[in-house]
């Protein structure tokens, strides 16, 4: 059985994230979606309510499956017997950074390949941060992401009333 790792923040999840993820699974047998616990951003969701988003947002789809992790991502992927990193490609300014995480990755471990999907076309704007700018002005995000996210985003930013 081949498992692929998608390791992410996921603050919150997006349409684009989990089209990345069903995309994937067409390639392995397995793909672990897996909410990194500590990254060096500054985030909306806690690790357990990102977790809870992802997993029921995939809850129908088989193959996928959802957990959170708090190592090197490598050492994770190592752990739960991944062949593959699975990493989301939007635009020409993300391949800097998903390129030295490949290199620091492959310098940790050559066994475990970095599979990079480019973004389908309807998702290719599409970012965690950009959901939460919308939502947190008022906007509509119901078209980027599922709707359990929708709701917790309007939760997140909505104004306490006096």
């Amino acid at each position: 059985m081949k498992i692929a790792l998608y390791p992410g923040s996921f603050d919150p999840v997006t349409y684009g994230h989990l089209d990345t993820a069903k995309r994937a699974t067409r390639i392995f047998d397995r793909v672990i979606m897996a909410v990194f616990d500590r990254p060096s951003k500054n985030l909306l969701f806690s690790t357990s309510e990102r977790l809870e988003l992802l997993q029921t947002s995939i809850e129908t789809t088989a193959r996928l499956e959802a957990t959170s992790y708090a190592k090197l991502t490598i050492d994770y992927a190592r752990e739960v017997g991944a062949v593959a990193i699975v990493r989301g490609l939007r635009a020409a300014g993300d391949f800097e950074h998903e390129f030295q995480i490949a290199q620091a990755n492959q310098y940790l471990d050559s066994s475990i390949e970095m599979v990079i999907l480019m973004a389908s076309r309807q998702f290719s704007f599409l970012s965690s941060s950009v959901v939460r700018e919308i939502a947190a002005f008022g906007g509509d995000v119901g078209e980027l992401v599922p709707p359990q996210v929708a709701t917790a985003l309007q939760r997140k930013y909505a104004v306490p009333r006096s």
